[in-house]
């Protein structure tokens, strides 16, 4: 997996570098999403007893818990996935995590080991917007905005640019998911289903970056995908 993240990290940075300009703020957006792991589902106390019940069949014993609150108890795996904002949403960094492991840890974590592109905004949501992570970002040379950073009071261009979030990253995740058609994790453990789910973000970013070259509509991948189905011979 450290070899795939580090393939999207370096097309991104080649992206990046052509699609903006030195003396602009690039602005950037991170954001996870869970995939559910494939087979049966095992429950909190046989995990904790490292118990697989009599009959409970195809459990990916990798896969974690974790409860959000737009999608609830998920059991499996995480992308975390950070995109540009302008000019075009795309791919500049992925990493694919388990499921536990907090979205704000993870970031830190990938910051600290330098594989996170540090860009002069980066939007996030409430969950990172934590003092630890907001300083480390400051110091990296970026400014980390997220709910927690916006006046309650009163509004700002803060609040301006932080809408641009839901435009973005979350759109992004939704072209990635229906361009690859992957919305579950397709195989058993932790590198396994990393292997389909960040090849499927690398795909995505390979024919973004190609239509953009071609001076074509930059954000028709999917299309791309489906032609080249076509012209294979089954």
């Amino acid at each position: 997996m450290p070899d795939a993240e580090r393939q999207i990290k370096e097309l991104g940075h080649e992206i990046l570098v052509a699609t903006t300009t030195q003396k602009a703020a690039v602005v950037s957006a991170i954001d996870g999403r869970m995939y559910w792991a494939a087979g049966a589902l095992w429950h909190k106390q046989d995990r904790e007893a490292d118990r697989i019940p009599a009959g409970l069949r195809n459990v990916d014993t990798e896969s974690r818990w974790f409860k959000s609150g737009y999608r609830g108890w998920v059991q499996g795996y995480r992308l975390m996935l950070q995109g540009l904002v302008f000019p075009q949403p795309v791919p500049l960094f992925a990493t694919w995590t388990m499921n536990n492991i907090g979205e704000a840890t993870t970031v830190k974590t990938a910051l600290a080991e330098h594989r996170l592109p540090v860009t002069s905004v980066l939007l996030g949501d409430e969950t990172l917007g934590g003092q630890p992570l907001t300083t480390a970002y400051q110091r990296a040379g970026g400014f980390l905005l997220t709910p927690k950073q916006l006046s309650k009071k009163r509004r700002s261009w803060k609040d301006d640019l932080f809408s641009y979030r839901k435009e973005t990253i979350e759109l992004l995740f939704q072209r990635i998911l229906q361009a690859a058609d992957l919305k579950a994790c397709p195989s058993k453990g932790l590198c396994g289903n990393g292997a389909f789910v960040l090849a499927s973000v690398w795909l995505y970013q390979l024919i973004f970056w190609c239509n953009y070259r071609q001076g074509t509509a930059a954000a028709d991948v999917k299309e791309q995908i489906e032609l080249a189905r076509w012209r294979i011979h089954l």
